[in-house]
């Protein structure tokens, strides 16, 4: 069974939503004290984390970051505000996905299963490590090793670089990609992807890759093993 973490003040939505989500065998569990959050993470040590952005003490992207600097658990946002910068800002944090209230409760269902599919049950075909570019790509720690150091992606990051990786020096749509990372792209606005693409160019850019994901504007991304200015 996994294990849910809903930080949501909201206490009608939240038993709405652990309510639903109990009836798909997952087991729910909510923030009893917010100046306790990340003491309430450790402990329940949680499979996937949905966050709302507006909660007592700190907003959700003050969360994202805490849980980020110890965990790349899968993180899904919730969120009654309709601003563009809010998904950007989610999706820079590292969070794999984002709602917006009101929603539907098959849309949230859907989005937690294909977050958690996607997380742990995806196949790597049993190659866990790759070596690209000079650095080695560990698929089960999800980390990326080069001379310059090393980096910790999330799931979203590592999966984009896998594919990518996989048809290197070939385009990947990218409609390919929305399809292989989120199942059903009615869900998913075009702009998610570019963020998520973004914050990986940023993460490899630390150990000097990220000239290496190119994008061929109008068609997807490619990546090669000779750099060109992707800006």
């Amino acid at each position: 069974m996994f294990k849910l973490l809903l930080i949501e003040d909201d206490t009608t939505l939240f038993h709405e939503i652990k309510d639903r989500l109990s009836q798909w065998s997952y087991d729910v569990y909510g923030i009893t004290d917010f100046n306790k959050v990340m003491e309430q993470f450790t402990d329940i040590r949680p499979d996937l984390v949905i966050i709302d952005i507006q909660l007592p003490k700190f907003d959700g992207f003050h969360w994202c970051r805490m849980i980020r600097s110890h965990s790349n658990v899968p993180i899904i946002f919730l969120s009654s505000r309709d601003h563009p910068t809010d998904i950007v800002m989610s999706m820079q944090l590292g969070a794999d996905d984002f709602i917006q209230k009101p929603f539907h409760f098959d849309v949230l269902i859907a989005k937690v299963q294909a977050t958690l599919r996607r997380v742990y049950n995806y196949n790597t075909d049993k190659v866990e490590l790759k070596t690209w570019c000079g650095a080695t790509i560990d698929y089960e720690k999800n980390t990326v090793t080069h001379p310059n150091g090393t980096i910790v992606l999330t799931k979203n990051e590592v999966f984009i670089l896998k594919l990518l990786i996989e048809k290197k020096n070939r385009i990947v749509t990218r409609e390919e990609l929305i399809n292989s990372l989120w199942d059903d792209k009615r869900f998913i606005s075009d702009n998610t992807l570019t963020v998520n693409v973004n914050r990986l160019r940023k993460r490899l850019d630390e150990l000097g890759l990220g000239v290496f994901i190119e994008t061929k504007v109008g068609q997807g991304y490619m990546a090669t093993e000779e750099a060109n200015n992707y800006a």
